[in-house]
């Protein structure tokens, strides 16, 4: 299998043939277009999708900009096109956040991230893919719409299926936080570690209870500053696998209310957490646990379904919640997220906006006869309750 650094394309096919362009362009340097992590085969709400990321660094003398991006299999047949708002919505600019007029524009020396999701409905799964860039030089004029294109970034797409897990909590109704399209959330935030750059939230979730009604938290009127009312706080925390706790940390304290909630550094963002080695070089994270509520120790063997924490509000947390993931490494932060799927769970509805999150109920799952999901993971910000565990 090609490694990510062979499948780097560092330069450049220019088109022969574009629209409204001169036919022959001199060959130039452009971007450096890089995949870091092959993508894997995940099925969410019942589709097939690719999740990864096209890194793009401008190696050019002047500013670039990018027009359209094309994923392309092996044949050439185009799997997504992004133009206009649709590839404003998945670019990203990793380390500027201000005073940055048009992001599509990449100045010399600069990286920009294409968070991309490929669905592959009613098609057979492509088993590599490539890009296309068409981009404009600053050099040519503002009134060019497309002056170049690159192709490159071959990435073999992995076979090998992720691993089916069982609840990491009882029951629900539980809201499954997250959204490729945040800028902020977890699906979008590097950390650089050790001299390289992660994405560990590649696939997190972050889990928020809920009463039937959808408030977060048993409080009357509402608004209950006080940690100990939300009701997921104190839930039981399972392992999600057989396997072999690997690391633990439970030495960040919890403040009683959420407004005295403090500031974290990058080194307890996690706060307290558990990291189970799940075999095959994969590590299930939990993290924001309660102080004090670890039943588990570094070298224990657990089964699936053995409780072995307490869900709290440590660490960098808005609220009472267990962020979950799954790394290759056992590293909160120096590691790459990988996917995951659950052994079964019932969709009970979906947030369309997330603001309404703890202020009103979810809207019902349209079709309660395909509401039983296995071997998925779930959609954004779905609420759904889980399934028991099978001991095996």
């Amino acid at each position: 299998m090609r490694s990510a650094a062979s499948l780097t394309a560092l330069l450049c096919l220019v088109a022969a043939w574009l629209p409204g362009a001169i036919a022959a362009v001199p060959m130039r340097t452009s971007f450096d277009m890089q995949v870091p992590l092959a993508p894997t085969p995940l099925k969410i709400a019942g589709v097939p999708q690719l999740v990864y990321e096209l890194h793009l660094t401008n190696f050019a003398d002047d500013a670039l900009t990018l027009k359209h991006v094309q994923v392309l299999d092996a044949a050439g047949a185009t799997l997504i096109d992004l133009r206009g708002q649709e590839l404003d919505h998945r670019l990203g600019r990793p380390g500027l956040t201000t005073g940055q007029k048009d992001k599509r524009e990449i100045a010399p020396g600069m990286r920009a991230v294409l968070y991309i999701e490929v669905p592959v409905r009613d098609r057979a799964m492509p088993r590599e893919l490539r890009h296309r860039i068409e981009y404009a030089s600053a050099s040519t004029g503002e009134a060019t719409e497309v002056d170049a294109v690159v192709e490159g970034a071959r990435i073999a797409v992995l076979e090998t299926p992720p691993p089916s897990l069982s609840p990491p909590l009882r029951g629900g109704p539980w809201a499954a936080i997250h959204d490729p399209a945040w800028p902020r959330g977890h699906r979008r935030v590097f950390y650089a570690v050790d001299g390289r750059a992660f994405l560990p939230g590649r696939y997190a979730i972050d889990w928020v209870k809920l009463d039937d009604q959808g408030r977060e938290e048993r409080s009357r009127n509402g608004g209950s500053d006080q940690v100990t009312d939300w009701y997921g706080y104190g839930e039981d925390v399972l392992a999600v696998a057989d396997g072999v706790i690997a690391s633990t940390r439970d030495d960040v304290v919890e403040s009683a209310t959420i407004s005295a909630h403090p500031k974290h550094s990058i080194t307890d963002a996690s706060g307290n957490y558990v990291a189970l080695d799940i075999g095959n070089g994969r590590y299930a994270f939990y993290e924001h646990l309660k102080p004090g509520s670890l039943r588990v120790r570094p070298g224990q063997r657990v089964r699936r379904g053995d409780v072995i924490a307490s869900l709290g509000f440590t660490g960098d947390s808005t609220g009472p919640h267990l962020h979950f993931h799954v790394a290759d490494a056992d590293s909160p932060l120096g590691a790459e997220g990988v996917p995951y799927v659950f052994d079964g769970f019932e969709i009970l509805g979906r947030y369309e906006a997330i603001g309404d999150l703890g202020k009103k109920r979810w809207q019902p799952y349209p079709v309660p006869a395909e509401a039983h999901r296995s071997g998925e993971r779930p959609a954004a910000n779905v609420v759904l309750k889980f399934e028991a565990a099978s001991k095996p």
